[in-house]
């Protein structure tokens, strides 16, 4: 029998603040056109992310923007502006993993 490996890295490890409880996760597929911006938004409950295919320049309000590519994993904290999350010349897809309350669906304002 062939010797296989495992290898396990942390990407991320985020102290969440104290919120609701999480009742269920909804985990979406999203691909955004080369060039299209999502514009300032909050969310109204903490995602996670990573990148499947392409780039995308992430900013936080009062950090620095940041190039995302495929592979790399975001965070976007319940409640704070997303100033940018803006799709480059090669677009983007990525996975996002919203944790959410009893009743409560994904919404972005």
């Amino acid at each position: 029998m062939a010797e296989q490996s495992v290898e396990r890295r942390v990407l991320m490890d985020v102290q969440l603040p104290a919120t609701e409880p999480t009742d269920h996760v909804q985990v979406r597929r999203i691909t955004m056109q080369p060039g299209v911006a999502a514009g300032a938004h909050v969310h109204n409950g903490p995602v996670f992310g990573h990148i499947v295919a392409g780039s995308v320049v992430f900013q936080i309000k009062g950090e620095e923007p940041e190039v995302l590519v495929a592979g790399d994993v975001f965070y976007e904290p319940e409640a704070v502006t997303i100033t940018r999350f803006d799709a480059r010349d090669d677009g983007v897809t990525f996975i996002g993993y919203f944790l959410l309350g009893a009743g409560q669906q994904p919404e972005i304002s």
